[in-house]
C-alpha cells in the first residue's frame, strides 16, 4: 500500500502495484559497461560455484565435513548471486520495474541467503575447531546427521531473520514515490520511502544483524585462536602450511563477508550514501560469490587434485565413445 499526501494534509491509501529501481546513475556508454561487468562476473560465479557443487559431489575424496559445508557454501553463493543480478542486468536496459509481490520475494529470498551465509561461515570455523584441536573427537562429533542439522540450522536462522525483517518492512505504509535508489530491493533504501516512522525496523535490523555478527564473529575468533595455537605448537613444516593454507582461505572468505555486511547493517546509519551504499552491495552480492570458489580451490590442494581427476575420467570417457 502507498500514502497519498492531500493539499489539506491528510493521507489516503492508494495501491501501490511496483517499485522502480534506478540502479546506477550514467549514460548509455556507462550502462553497457555496467551490464558488460555484471554479466562477466555473474557468468564466473555461477560456473565456479556449480563446479565446486559437481566436484565436491562426484569425488568420494571430498565426501568430508569441510568439503559437505563448502559444497552448501557453494550453493548459497550461487543462489544469492541468482537473485539479485539477473533482475539487475534485465533492468539495466528495460523499464527498470519490479512488482510490489516480487520486490518481496526479493527481499526476502536475499535476507534467508544473506543470513544464512554468515551463520555457515562461522559453522565452517568450528568445523574447522574441532578438526584441528580434537582430531580423535572430530568423526564423532562431526558426524553426517551433526552436519545437516548444522547446515539446516543456519537455514532455519535465515528464514526466522528474513520473516521478521520482511514482514516489517513490507508492513509500512510507502509513500506516493515508489523509486528505489538502489538495484535491488533491500531494506535501507525500501525504509526511505516510508510514510511512518521506521524507527522499530531500523531498531530490528541492527538489533538481529549485529547480533548475528557479533556471535558468528565471536565463534570464528575463539575458533582461530585455538587453530592458531594448535597449528603453532605442530613439528612438520608442511602440515603447518597445509593447515595455515586451509584456514586462511576461510579467513579471507569470513572477512570479505561480515565487513561488507557489518558495514551495510550493522552499525546505526549504516554507509555514508547510497552511492557508497550500491558499491558495497555489489562486492558481498557479486564479488564475493564469485570469489570463494577461486578462493578454497586455487589454495587448497585437495579440490585441485579433484578437479584434475575429474578432467582426466571426462577425457577417458570422450576416448571411449
Amino acid at each position: 500500500m502507498a500514502m497519498e499526501v492531500h493539499r489539506n494534509g491528510s493521507f489516503s491509501t492508494t495501491s501501490l502495484q511496483g517499485f522502480v529501481l534506478l540502479g546506477f546513475r550514467g549514460g548509455k556508454e556507462t550502462q553497457t559497461l555496467l551490464f558488460a561487468v555484471f554479466l562477466v562476473l555473474y557468468m564466473v560465479a555461477v560456473l565456479g560455484n556449480l563446479t565446486m557443487i559437481v566436484v565436491i559431489t562426484l569425488d568420494a575424496r571430498l565426501h568430508s565435513p569441510m568439503y559437505f559445508f563448502l559444497k552448501n557454501l557453494s550453493f548459497v553463493d550461487l543462489c544469492l548471486s541468482t537473485v539479485i543480478v539477473p533482475n539487475a542486468l534485465a533492468n539495466i536496459f528495460s523499464s527498470k520495474t519490479i512488482s510490489f509481490a516480487g520486490c518481496a520475494t526479493q527481499f526476502f529470498f536475499f535476507s534467508v541467503l544473506a543470513t544464512t551465509e554468515a551463520l555457515l561461515l562461522a559453522v565452517m570455523a568450528y568445523d574447522r575447531f574441532m578438526a584441528i584441536c580434537s582430531p580423535l573427537r572430530y568423526p564423532v562429533t562431526m558426524c553426517p546427521m551433526t552436519c545437516v542439522r548444522l547446515v539446516l540450522g543456519t537455514f532455519c536462522g535465515g528464514c526466522l531473520n528474513s520473516i521478521v525483517q520482511t514482514s516489517l518492512t513490507f508492513q509500512l505504509p510507502f509513500c506516493s514515490s515508489n523509486s528505489i535508489d538502489y538495484f535491488f530491493c533491500d531494506m535501507r533504501p525500501l525504509l526511505q520511502l516510508a510514510c511512518a516512522s521506521t524507527a522499530l525496523n531500523e531498531l530490528v535490523m541492527f538489533g538481529i544483524c549485529g547480533f548475528i555478527v557479533v556471535c558468528a564473529v565471536f565463534v570464528v575468533i575463539i575458533s582461530y585462536v585455538y587453530i592458531t595455537v594448535t597449528i603453532l605448537r605442530m613439528r612438520s613444516g608442511s602440515g603447518r602450511h597445509k593447515l595455515f593454507s586451509t584456514c586462511g582461505s576461510h579467513m579471507t572468505a569470513v572477512s570479505l563477508f561480515y565487513g561488507t555486511g557489518f558495514a551495510v547493517y550493522g552499525q546505526p546509519g549504516g554507509v555514508a550514501s547510497m552511492e557508497q551504499g550500491k558499491v558495497v552491495s555489489i562486492i558481498y552480492t557479486l564479488i564475493i560469490p564469485m570469489l570463494n570458489p577461486l578462493i578454497y580451490s586455487l589454495r587448497n590442494k585437495d579440490v585441485k587434485d579433484a578437479l584434475r581427476r575429474l578432467g582426466q575420467r571426462h577425457s577417458l570417457v570422450k576416448e571411449s565413445g
